[in-house]
């Protein structure tokens, strides 16, 4: 996991950053959004900044929990449910390739980068950690990666593994919640807009057709019970 996303960073610095062209898109984003009434941006950006515990949350959450519940969950996967591994790994991973192409075709800048507009940068207003635009982070990120979201398009690859695999209830409700708290605070941190996150889901979906274009078979289609792992048998 650590080589692949590795090499994905490394392929995601070479796109060209465009600095004009994304802050253009930026732009006919926000008239778009405005013109179809879906710009809650501002509004969540402004209830954020004016709870600082809130800010204080929203912004580690935005810097650790992207990792830190993705690999949970595909550790789970794999010692849980290995035969399911392989093709429900398949599905993140050409997510990820959609989304790289996404970051090479079409900069985008974040909110953030528009406080004339009114935008509020959350991480540098309260000096939390965990800003890609500072520091050894801005060296290397692109600052322009922002459509897709891929903090919405790995939440919620994470809900639908644990939905569909997980057998506690209060576990898939988690699971359910958390691509929701994860868009609340994409947004309330202006680090993304609401399309960008239109645009994770839209990876997503993505990611599931290729998967399932390559192997022929549903990412979570029943394992074939001639080729059952020992350790499936004895969870059953």
């Amino acid at each position: 996991v650590a080589a692949c996303y590795g090499l994905y960073t490394l392929v995601r610095n070479a796109a060209p950053a465009h600095q004009l062209a994304a802050l253009q898109h930026a732009s006919r984003i926000l008239a778009a959004e405005q013109s179809t009434h879906l710009g809650v941006e501002h509004w969540l950006n402004d209830l954020v900044t004016e709870h600082a515990w809130l800010a204080y949350i929203c912004d580690y959450y935005y810097a650790t929990l992207h990792f830190a519940v993705t690999l949970a969950v595909l550790g789970w996967l794999y010692v849980r449910h290995p035969l399911r591994y392989r093709s429900v790994r398949s599905v993140l991973f050409a997510t990820n390739a959609v989304a790289l192409l996404g970051f090479w075709l079409y900069p985008l800048a974040p909110p953030r980068m528009f406080p004339n507009r009114d935008f509020v940068d959350t991480v540098a207003t309260f000096h939390t950690w965990g800003s890609f635009a500072s520091g050894g982070f801005a060296k290397a990120s692109n600052l322009y990666a922002a459509m897709p979201s891929l903090h919405i398009g790995w939440s919620l690859w994470c809900a639908v593994v644990i939905v569909a695999l997980a057998e506690r209830r209060w576990v898939r409700v988690l699971g359910a919640l958390y691509p929701v708290a994860t868009l609340f605070v994409i947004l309330g941190t202006a680090n993304h807009f609401v399309l960008d996150a239109v645009g994770g889901v839209l990876a997503l979906a993505l990611g599931f057709v290729t998967q399932r274009a390559l192997s022929g078979r549903p990412a979570f289609a029943p394992p074939v019970l001639s080729a059952v792992h020992p350790s499936e048998l004895a969870a059953a």
